[in-house]
């Protein structure tokens, strides 16, 4: 099952839409619901990379946020996955520490490919992918993250809660903007100063990365990277004692409650510009068919709005140009039903990913709705 992850299968789930940079699938079935999924381009190659995998005993949903790049984001999408399912079977069972030697694994191969990589190609030892995993195996609701893309629940409001929907954060943002966190990485690194630094704006590691935690940014974890004569040379050395970054995921493990009605797992670029509230609320509030969609549409139309423009305008702007008014924005929405067995009479066992690069697929001319 797991060879269906490297065919190009967006090419028969995926749909157009009226934005060149827009990719969607209005929905499919999994284990025990519904899924939607859509991807927005800004930048001039695309950095998000997204898949979920559909199983009679298990759904899998990752969101990768790429940066410097969009190497270490596809290595996490073809190499995450298989790493998961093999050492589950090891183990007999998902459970956190198959997640976390899945993740460790995901890591390590990369390192490798860098070291392997870096005498003709120096960049790719400053390239980083967010990791943000989701699964939903029996009764049980797993999420694990780096970096800051972001799973949000949305359940049904309690007695004596005033919403008829709440959202309830299921990841843990490690951005250096977040206190908790910028204190995190100050405690492990008692004596280096400049280890947070406020620049541009923002708060940064090393005053160069927001996020404390992802796959790659290999410059920032092994010290002898920035001593290596060709990243000298070619890439953006920073002398290091020790890695200021780590890979270790924050991991949720929970039971899925007659409450909670679905996960929205999502790349930072809709967090940017939508609340957790106001994403649950679209979720709640609209028809399931389309809903990843629509959830990038109100992001745009908030990026816009900040920009005093209108959405029909943004959507005209190329890729690229287009990063400086919104990030990539990956939405995948998993719907939990609390059926059982129902995956079988309702779809396909399958793997779907969109495409590495939006405007690439929608220029090579593939139909709307393609046959097979």
């Amino acid at each position: 099952m797991m060879r269906l992850c490297y065919r190009p299968l967006e090419r028969c789930f995926g749909r157009r839409s009226g934005d060149g940079l827009l990719w969607h699938t209005d929905l499919k079935p999994h284990a025990s619901g519904d899924f939607s999924m859509a991807v927005v381009q800004a930048n001039s190659s695309l950095e998000d990379q997204s898949q979920v995998l559909t199983s009679p005993s298990a759904t899998y949903v990752g969101v990768y946020d790429g940066h410097g790049g969009p190497e270490a984001a596809r290595f996490v999408n073809r190499h995450l996955f298989p790493y998961l399912n093999k050492f589950q079977k090891e183990q007999g069972c998902l459970s956190s520490e198959v997640i976390k030697r899945a993740f460790n694994a995901t890591e390590e191969d990369f390192i490798r490919l860098v070291k392997q990589s870096l005498p003709s190609m120096p960049k790719i030892a400053s390239v980083g992918s967010c990791c943000l995993f989701g699964a939903i195996s029996g009764s049980e609701l797993y999420v694990a993250n780096l970096g800051d893309s972001r799973a949000v629940l949305g359940r049904r409001g309690f007695d004596g809660e005033r919403s008829k929907v709440v959202a309830e954060r299921l990841s843990t943002d490690h951005n250096v903007s977040c206190e908790e966190v910028r204190k995190e990485v100050e405690s492990l690194h008692p004596d280096d100063p400049s280890i947070v630094v406020y620049c541009r704006g923002v708060w940064r590691v090393k005053g160069i990365i927001q996020v404390s935690r992802s796959i790659g940014d290999a410059y920032l974890k092994r010290p002898e990277l920035n001593r290596d004569p060709i990243f000298q040379k070619y890439g953006n050395p920073v002398p290091l004692k020790r890695a200021v970054m780590t890979a270790e995921p924050s991991i949720v493990t929970r039971k899925i409650r007659r409450h909670d009605l679905f996960v929205i797992f999502a790349s930072d670029g809709l967090w940017e510009q939508l609340s957790d509230e106001a994403a649950v609320e679209i979720v709640f509030k609209n028809p399931r068919a389309g809903i990843a969609k629509r959830l990038v549409g109100a992001a745009l139309k908030e990026a816009a709005k900040k920009r005093e423009m209108r959405y029909k305008d943004i959507k005209k702007i190329e890729k690229g140009i287009r990063r400086h008014f919104h990030d990539d924005i990956s939405v995948i929405v998993i719907y939990l039903d609390h059926q059982k067995n129902s995956f079988q009479s309702k779809g396909t066992v399958g793997c779907i990913s969109p495409p590495v690069d939006i405007s690439s697929y929608h220029s090579d001319g593939v139909a709307d709705e393609p046959s097979g």
